[in-house]
């Protein structure tokens, strides 16, 4: 890395405000060359020390890679190419649906994702699996803010809401009766998890016991329970957000549960979530983060459908939403400086109870507990709080049949599409996808088959570079957006200087980036249409 380059990051760390008050971090870069685009920081809030979701569980890679010294004389930004693979790499999922009876009966031919952590730990989770009493697959990202305590319990949750949510009466009752009878449950999701996914054990005994009486209340309504997908990822929306809130209010069997509860409330968590059956798509949305479509139109071409709205002080439908649910006199103070309240950049979130209780509500359950300053959670009441609650975790539902030309969903946190955009993202998946297939050509031996001619066969194919390429389209994405020059190529010194940041100044240029790719199975798709 050159000197140059180096010396600017540390004069534009150096030239940012920093303000400490009330527990909250207040960032404000002003490096010259860079537009980055920054969203409010709050103080980082670590897991329980005790829980599972510890700093031992994060990828080693960025311990021995990241610095801690914003000093120059400590600084270093030398990574080989090798290194920088290992780092971004380490999170890489993958996954293809197995083929039923030598066909491939599902709409997913496969997904790939991959996340890179910017805080630490990393505020994002993902979520990926199979419905097993249901139909279809559902996959989830989820950025976290204040902390991961929030993106890390919704992540464990939200899947498994929905999929009760559109379980049918009998399925409910089945279940319902071996709880009762203490016999083995019905498995409801199969799950698709990384290895080093974490999730809090301690507390998984009070989730179920919760979601046991959701599914209760669907048995208790005179309705068929999962009429409507659209209705049901909503209520699962808003049910786990409620239940968030109650448990936080609710007495704890212990201080380690208690402390959960409250990191996860004070905390919080944008959410996407797709619902993938045959070709019925639905997006549910609640945040910034984002899904599109990759299609490819039929004279070649490649265009982008965007399937969800950014829920902030940039979207207009946003900003009537809330102007029709306060008073008037209110309407000047809603957004202050883009964010709601002056506080938060996405206008719907999970958690994130100081923008929805009462005041009083927070005095009481924070002064009835112990040490929440060393849980990094502090009382604060911005100005202008008059009628709460300001914030909702209800999700904005879309509808998509799918089309054989639609190629591939790309569901990120807002830490990809800060650096790309949509019609950049559709470019490098669908270049990506054409230079996998040219640099996989079939093997047509000539008879007789040698030694000589295989290995001239494979050192054909090395010289293609299909080593040297990301397999997983995830890392790709990741790799161009905090690694591209101004001309769309990856500049391998910017990309070495963005991986070894140290944490204090990482995020003040790029965020947590999580990534998921749904390919589609277009055969499957045209048959569905040919059958009906």
């Amino acid at each position: 890395m050159s000197r140059t380059v180096s010396s600017w990051i540390l004069s534009s760390a150096r030239n940012s405000v920093v303000l400490q008050g009330k527990g909250r971090l207040y960032s404000v870069c002003i490096p010259n060359r860079n537009k980055i685009k920054w969203k409010l920081v709050f103080s980082k809030t670590c897991l329980y020390p005790a829980g599972n979701c510890s700093l031992n569980n994060s990828f080693s890679f960025r311990k021995a890679c990241r610095h801690t010294s914003t000093e120059e004389e400590h600084f270093s930004f030398q990574l080989s190419p090798s290194q920088i693979n290992d780092i971004l790499r380490a999170g890489e999922l993958s996954h293809k649906i197995l083929d039923f009876n030598g066909k491939n009966a599902n709409s997913v031919l496969r997904f790939e994702s991959n996340q890179l952590a910017s805080n630490s730990p990393i505020e994002d989770r993902r979520s990926a699996a199979t419905c097993l009493q249901t139909k279809g697959m559902m996959f989830g990202v989820f950025d976290g803010h204040a902390g991961s305590a929030c993106a890390q319990a919704v992540s464990q949750r939200l899947l498994h809401y929905i999929a009760v949510s559109l379980m049918s009466r009998q399925t409910l009752e089945e279940i319902e009766l071996a709880v009762e009878c203490m016999k083995p449950v019905l498995p409801i999701l199969q799950w698709h998890k990384h290895r080093n996914d974490v999730e809090y054990r301690e507390v998984t005994s009070q989730y179920f016991e919760n979601l046991r009486v959701y599914w209760q209340h669907l048995l208790d309504l005179d309705t068929e329970p999962g009429v409507s997908l659209e209705e049901a990822m909503i209520c699962a929306f808003k049910r786990l957000d409620s239940d968030i809130s109650l448990e936080v209010q609710a007495p704890q069997e212990n201080e380690l549960m208690r402390n959960i509860a409250l990191q996860v409330a004070f905390s919080g968590a944008t959410a996407c979530v797709a619902h993938i059956d045959g070709v019925h798509l639905h997006i549910a949305n609640a945040g910034d983060c984002r899904a599109i479509l990759g299609v490819h139109e039929e004279d070649g071409t490649w265009s982008t459908l965007p399937l969800t709205r950014d829920h902030n002080a940039f979207d207009e439908f946003e900003i009537k939403r809330l102007k029709r649910e306060h008073p008037r006199s209110e309407e000047k103070t809603l957004f202050v400086n883009d964010r709601l309240l002056g506080i938060l950049m996405p206008s719907r979130a999970f958690g994130d109870v100081q923008l929805k209780w009462s005041k009083e509500l927070q005095h009481s359950v924070l002064e009835n507990s112990c040490d929440v300053e060393g849980l990094n959670i502090y009382q604060y009441v911005p100005p202008n709080y008059h009628t709460p609650p300001y914030l909702t975790a209800e999700p904005e539902v879309t509808y998509h049949k799918l089309r054989s030309k639609d190629k591939f969903l790309v569901i990120a946190s807002d830490g990809l599409w800060e650096m790309l955009s949509n019609e950049k993202v559709v470019k490098l998946v669908a270049g990506h996808l054409t230079e996998l297939n040219m640099q996989k050509p079939q093997l047509a031996f000539e008879k007789p088959v040698n030694l000589g001619y295989m290995h001239s066969l494979l050192l054909q194919r090395k010289n293609r570079g299909i080593t040297s390429l990301d397999q997983n389209i995830a890392t790709h994405l990741i790799r161009h957006a905090i690694g591209s020059n101004e001309y769309g190529e990856v500049d391998q010194e910017k990309l070495a200087a963005m991986l070894t940041l140290p944490e204090d100044l990482a995020r003040m240029y790029r965020d947590d980036i999580t990534v998921t790719v749904v390919y589609f199975n277009s055969e499957t798709i045209e048959n569905y249409y040919g059958s009906n």
